[in-house]
């Protein structure tokens, strides 16, 4: 199953894969899928853009490092401390809205 992210949400997730550590797109992507049990699969089109724009905002860092197994290189994104108050907020945002839509849902 396909599941249209809200706009921002993209961003919050991303921000939120990083808080864990650095890592490369690939890694972002592959870990919202697995978190959510497949239900978001985030495609490369809307990934990278979403990346570039959190680096455009200084909220993530890049950087070029050779991968683990010394054959290639990759760029792996970290959360900085603006990034991590943006999440901060965007949590905060996200509770409060997932909170009134469970309400109008009667759960």
């Amino acid at each position: 199953m396909s599941v249209e992210l809200l706009q921002g949400t993209l961003d919050m997730l991303v921000l939120r894969t990083l808080q864990f550590g650095p890592a490369h797109g690939h890694q972002v992507a592959k870990h919202i899928q697995r978190t959510t049990d497949n239900v978001l699969q985030v495609e490369h089109g809307s990934l990278y853009p979403a990346l570039h724009r959190l680096e455009r905002k200084g909220w993530i860092e890049s950087r070029w490092e050779t991968a683990a197994d010394q054959k290639r290189e990759f760029k792996y994104y970290r959360l900085t401390a603006a990034g991590k108050n943006q999440l901060a907020a965007e949590e905060s945002k996200w509770k409060q809205l997932s909170g009134a839509i469970a309400q109008v849902m009667g759960t």
